[in-house]
C-alpha cells in the first residue's frame, strides 16, 4: 500500500486518521494542496494566514533526507519573511553575496551579487532544503495554535482527481485505507514527477539536456580553506568532471558538484569509492571528510503550457522545471506561492472574479520563461554542444581574465532573481519620472526607513506606499481594502535613491504581494480606484 523505504530526516506530521476518514460523504474542503513540500507548505501559510481553511495532504509524513536545494535567494526570502519563517532561515544559514569563476586554475573574474547596502536579507543564503522544510512546518505549527485553519495530513496519498466545474472530487489512501474528499480549489504542489499532471493527462513541453551532474555533499574534518563564497571552475585542472561547483552549508558540510557527461553508468559512479576518487583529485588527498549525501541529476528546461486548469492549479516543480545552476527550482515555487496565494484569497472570499486565477497562469508563465531561457543559456554555456561552440565559451573565459567586456559573457548559472511582470494585464498606469528599477510590474527593493526595513511594512494586502505625498490613510474600493504607508525621503537616503530618484514625491499602489501595482508622484483618488479594479481583474 505505501512504501515505506523514504526515509525522513524529521517525522513532523505523523500520520493520524481523521474524522473525514469515518463519513459516508465526503467532506468539501476549500482549498487542498497535494504536497508536502517546501512550495506545498508555503501556500498552506499564505492561504491560512488570510484565513481561509487549507487542508495539506502529503504521502509522506514530514521532511525527507539530503541537502535537495541549497541555495535560496534574496526574494525567496523575503517572502518567507512575510510569511514569519525568514529570520529563523537566515540565522542558520551560510549568507554569500560574493562568488568566484575559474577556468582551469586561473581565475577569470569575481562578483557581488549585492554590492549595495540597506538590505534585511542578503543575496544568497545556502541551506540544505530540510532545515528550510523544518522551519515551514514549526511556522505552520504556531499558525495552528493561534487559531489559523491549517491542517497537513501525513501519510494521505491522492491516488485519483475528478475535476468538476465547481470542483474536485479526491481519492485518497491512508494505512487504514480509502476515504473520498472534496475541493473547491486544488493546488497542485507535488514535485516534478507530479501524479496530479499525470492524472490529470497533462504534460511539459521543453526539453532534457543529454549531460549528467554528480552532487557530493561532504563534512570536512580539519582546517578548510576555502571560503564562503561560490566558486565555479570550467575544465577544473583535477580532471574530475568538465566543470566543478563548490558551496558551503550549515554545519560545516559543502556541496560539490561534478559535470560528469551523458554516457556514464550511473550505478558506476554512485558507488561510493568512486564518487571518493573525484573528490579526492578535487580536494587532494590530505583532505579527510565523511561522505553525507549524493545524488546525480539531469539539466530540464520544461514547463506546463497553463498552470491553471479549471478548478486546479499548479505550482512549483509540478508546474515547471529548469537546470539546478542559478537557483531557480525552489526560488521560483516560492514567487508561484507568492503570486497565487493573494488571488485565490480574493476569489474565494467573493471580491475578484476568477479571471484573475487565469493571470497567475499569465505572471507565472511568463516567470517560467524568463527562467527556462536563462537556465538553457548557462546550460548551453557549461555544456557547449559543438566544437565551434567550445571554441567560443574557450576565448571568453580566456578574455575575461583581462578584458572587462567579455565577463557579463561568462555563465557559469545565472543566479536567481526576481520576476517583474512587464506589459501584463494586471498593470496600471507609470510615471517615467521614478526609477526604472521600481517601475510597474516588479517586485519592491528592501531599504531601511524610519528604523524598520520597508518590506515588514508591506503585504498581504493592497497599500498605498506614499513618499512626501498627501493620500488617505484608507480607502475601501468595492470590499478590497487599502491602507497607507506614508514615508519621507528625508533622513531615509536608501529610500529616497530607489523610490524617488529625481522625483519630489512618489505614490506607490503595491499589491498583496509586494510588486508594484501602479505608480504616480502625487495622489489622485480616481486613478488609484481605477488601477486596483485593473490589479485585481474586475474590469
Amino acid at each position: 500500500m505505501f512504501d515505506d523505504r523514504y526515509t525522513l530526516a524529521y517525522k513532523l506530521y505523523p500520520y493520524e486518521k481523521s474524522a473525514d476518514q469515518d463519513l459516508d460523504t465526503a467532506v468539501r474542503h476549500p482549498v487542498v494542496v497535494m504536497g508536502g513540500g517546501p512550495i506545498g507548505v508555503a501556500a498552506a501559510l499564505d492561504l491560512g494566514m488570510q484565513g481561509i481553511p487549507v487542508l495539506v495532504l502529503d504521502d509522506h509524513e514530514g521532511i525527507g533526507m539530503g541537502s535537495r536545494a541549497i541555495c535560496f535567494a534574496k526574494r525567496c526570502l523575503e517572502i518567507a519573511d512575510r510569511y514569519g519563517c525568514g529570520e529563523p532561515m537566515l540565522d542558520k544559514g551560510v549568507v554569500w553575496n560574493l562568488g568566484k569563476v575559474f577556468h582551469r586554475d586561473d581565475k577569470v573574474f569575481d562578483f557581488n551579487l549585492l554590492p549595495e547596502s540597506g538590505h534585511k536579507y542578503p543575496a544568497f543564503i545556502n541551506l540544505q532544503q530540510p532545515y528550510y522544510e523544518q522551519f515551514q512546518i514549526e511556522r505552520l505549527r504556531e499558525l495552528q495554535t493561534q487559531g489559523a485553519p491549517i491542517e497537513i495530513r501525513g501519510k494521505n496519498r491522492v491516488d485519483a482527481v475528478d475535476v468538476k466545474d465547481d470542483h474536485v472530487v479526491l481519492d485518497v489512501m491512508t494505512p487504514d485505507g480509502p476515504y473520498k474528499i472534496e475541493a473547491d480549489w486544488l493546488i497542485g504542489c507535488d514535485g516534478a514527477s507530479s501524479p496530479l499532471r499525470e492524472m490529470m493527462d497533462l504534460d511539459f513541453t521543453g526539453k532534457v539536456f543529454q549531460d549528467s551532474f554528480l552532487i557530493a555533499d561532504i563534512k570536512m574534518k580539519g582546517e578548510i580553506e576555502f571560503p564562503t563564497e561560490r566558486w565555479f571552475w570550467f575544465e577544473p585542472s583535477h580532471g574530475s568532471g568538465a566543470s566543478t561547483l563548490l558551496h558551503k552549508q550549515p554545519d560545516d558540510v559543502w556541496r560539490v558538484d561534478f559535470q560528469i557527461g551523458w554516457d556514464v553508468d550511473r550505478k558506476e559512479e554512485m558507488k561510493e569509492e568512486n564518487i571518493r576518487r573525484r573528490l579526492d583529485a578535487f580536494l587532494g588527498d590530505d583532505v579527510d571528510y565523511d561522505m553525507v549525501w549524493s545524488s546525480i541529476y539531469t539539466f530540464q528546461c520544461k514547463r506546463m503550457d497553463s498552470f491553471r486548469h479549471g478548478r486546479v492549479l499548479f505550482a512549483g516543480d509540478a508546474a515547471h522545471q529548469v537546470s539546478p545552476f542559478g537557483a531557480r527550482g525552489a526560488n521560483s515555487g516560492m514567487q508561484d506561492v507568492d503570486n497565487l496565494g493573494w488571488k485565490l484569497g480574493l476569489v474565494i472570499n467573493g471580491k475578484a472574479p476568477e479571471a484573475l486565477l487565469d493571470t497567475y497562469s499569465e505572471e507565472r508563465v511568463h516567470g517560467a520563461d524568463e527562467n527556462i531561457l536563462n537556465s538553457t543559456r548557462s546550460t548551453d554555456f557549461i555544456t557547449p554542444k559543438s566544437e565551434v561552440s567550445k571554441i567560443f565559451r574557450d576565448a571568453v573565459l580566456t578574455l575575461s581574465g583581462e578584458a572587462a567586456f567579455a565577463r557579463p559573457l561568462v555563465n557559469s548559472g545565472r543566479l536567481s532573481v526576481p520576476c517583474t511582470y512587464d506589459d501584463l494585464s494586471l498593470n496600471g498606469p507609470d510615471s517615467d519620472k521614478l526609477p526604472s528599477r521600481l517601475r510597474v510590474g516588479a517586485p519592491m527593493a528592501d531599504a531601511p526607513a524610519d528604523g524598520k526595513w520597508l518590506l515588514e511594512r508591506l503585504g498581504g494586502e493592497f497599500q498605498l506606499l506614499t513618499i512626501d505625498a498627501d493620500a488617505p490613510e484608507s480607502m475601501d474600493v468595492d470590499g478590497i481594502g487599502v491602507t497607507r504607508v506614508a514615508l519621507s525621503a528625508s533622513g531615509n537616503p536608501e529610500l529616497a535613491e530607489r523610490y524617488l530618484g529625481a522625483a519630489t514625491s512618489a505614490v506607490y499602489l503595491m499589491r498583496p504581494d509586494q510588486h508594484v501595482a501602479a505608480r504616480w508622484e502625487t495622489f489622485d483618488e480616481t486613478a488609484v480606484r481605477a488601477a486596483i479594479n485593473v490589479a485585481t481583474a474586475r474590469v
